[in-house]
């Protein structure tokens, strides 16, 4: 429960008639009580596993058809309606991708809302390992995790419905198919475009948004949110872009004990998913990503675009701390407006 102290306004009135002394006039303010669900961290493990059984997810592989299936019908469970947004793109060495970006929609006819977002494909290659670096990976911290908290938000509000703001849950595709300097050698050679080559299905939704004109008053993406220890910094582009929103959740981290978690220290920038709905669907977005600068990549965990990245990177106490934070940030919203 978060308490918001009464403000206090001075108004001096005169009067020619009269001397009246100046009056206190006290503006009551009503008291904001966050009253979110319950998260369950063994439910984001057992939805991080469902699509860990499909084996890889890349794009053009059976178990990222599979995968796209399995999610369409799960999130059709907890939401209003689903919207499914089937692409092509080319990738940056030529190949033809076949894309599927799921939208999620709470409380659609709500006017104040907030996204939510995490790409569901995964990485074609080991490129951060020392062995099979031309095998794809399994990709369970960097995709499955996030993707599987945002599927436990949406079941918990579904046993909580909110009344006054929506909220929607965009599971991109083919955000994880970029190029790095570390494939050469893996793939054939060629001018490579490096950053406009990743978060591909963030380009297309924020170009072709799922309803014509979407807005949101605010959007958080989730990154590589799940590993033991994990620690989120301040983002560079998400403290540019959408500095009040991560002052509210990094906030609300700690008024939850989850401080540890959430750093105040700032990093710079990541191209990740956010860049894109910041720059092309205008929506301020936030980027909750682990950064760990002591790895071997000497920015993200040392799972990341290895072998490693297996559910043996899931950590539930992670979950749990990240859930619950959005969770609590979601509700805070919805008691906000309803003050309004």
């Amino acid at each position: 429960m978060k308490k918001l102290f009464p403000i206090i306004l001075l108004f001096l009135s005169s009067c020619d008639k009269c001397n009246q002394s100046a009056q206190t006039v006290v503006e009551p303010v009503k008291e904001i009580v966050v009253n979110a669900p319950a998260f369950n961290s063994d439910s984001v493990y057992n939805y991080t596993q469902a699509q860990i059984n499909f084996g890889t997810r890349e794009m053009n592989s059976k178990g990222h058809e599979a995968c796209a299936k399995y999610l369409i019908d799960e999130i059709k469970k907890f939401t209003d309606t689903v919207y499914v947004q089937k692409f092509d793109v080319k990738g940056f060495d030529g190949v033809n991708l076949k894309c599927t970006n799921i939208i999620g929609s709470i409380n659609p006819k709500a006017t104040n809302r907030i996204l939510l977002t995490s790409h569901w494909d995964s990485r074609p290659w080991a490129d951060q390992d020392t062995k099979e670096k031309d095998k794809p990976i399994l990709s369970a911290c960097d995709g499955a995790s996030g993707v599987a908290t945002l599927i436990e938000i949406a079941r918990a509000i579904k046993s909580s419905p909110l009344k006054n703001i929506g909220v929607d849950l965009f599971f991109n595709d083919a955000e994880d198919r970029g190029y790095s300097s570390s494939l050469d050698g893996i793939v054939k050679p060629g001018d490579y475009d490096s950053e406009g080559s990743w978060c591909l299905g963030a380009q297309h939704w924020s170009a072709n948004p799922h309803v014509a004109g979407y807005k949101a008053d605010f959007g958080i993406l989730l990154d590589m949110a799940a590993a033991k220890d994990a620690v989120f910094s301040r983002e560079g582009i998400s403290f540019f872009n959408a500095g009040w929103v991560q002052d509210k959740v990094w906030s609300n981290a700690s008024t939850l004990g989850f401080g540890n978690f959430f750093s105040n220290q700032t990093v710079g920038s990541i191209t990740d998913d956010h860049v894109y709905i910041n720059q092309g669907a205008k929506i301020p977005t936030i980027d909750i990503i682990h950064i760990d600068l002591a790895s071997p990549s000497g920015t993200f965990g040392s799972y990341w675009h290895t072998h490693a990245d297996d559910m043996s990177v899931i950590d539930k106490t992670t979950l749990n701390a990240v859930g619950k934070t959005l969770l609590y940030t979601i509700y805070q919203y919805e008691a906000e407006h309803a003050t309004q």
